[in-house]
């Protein structure tokens, strides 16, 4: 059976460069406000059920949390509501931190 995909951080920043692409965020409110992927959703059991009626089910998906765990287990329930497109990005909004701070390091 398909089901969501795995996605690297290089990957999911390609992706999301070109454009049509939904983002979502699982982690908690204060994460989320302290620092996001821009344009990212913050989802959460409040909001789910409108995200999903008011979404582009078509679009490609990519769901992160903290660190690649969490967002497996949702990209897994986004693609059972009928998401065909879904991806978990590894290593989650730490690897995608370290991954910017990499590049500035490079270059400077």
């Amino acid at each position: 059976m398909k089901s969501f995909k795995h996605l690297a951080v290089d990957d999911a920043k390609t992706m999301i460069e070109k454009g049509d692409v939904t983002i979502v965020d699982v982690r908690d409110s204060q994460s989320y406000n302290t620092a996001h992927i821009d344009n990212s959703i913050r989802i959460h059991k409040d909001n789910i059920d409108q995200f999903l009626s008011e979404s582009d089910n078509s679009r490609p998906l990519i769901v992160y949390c903290y660190h690649g765990n969490t967002s497996q287990d949702a990209a897994n329930f986004f693609f059972e509501k009928g998401v065909k497109d879904v991806y978990s990005m590894d290593g989650g909004f730490e690897a995608w931190r370290v991954s910017d701070l990499i590049a500035s390091d490079t270059q400077q």
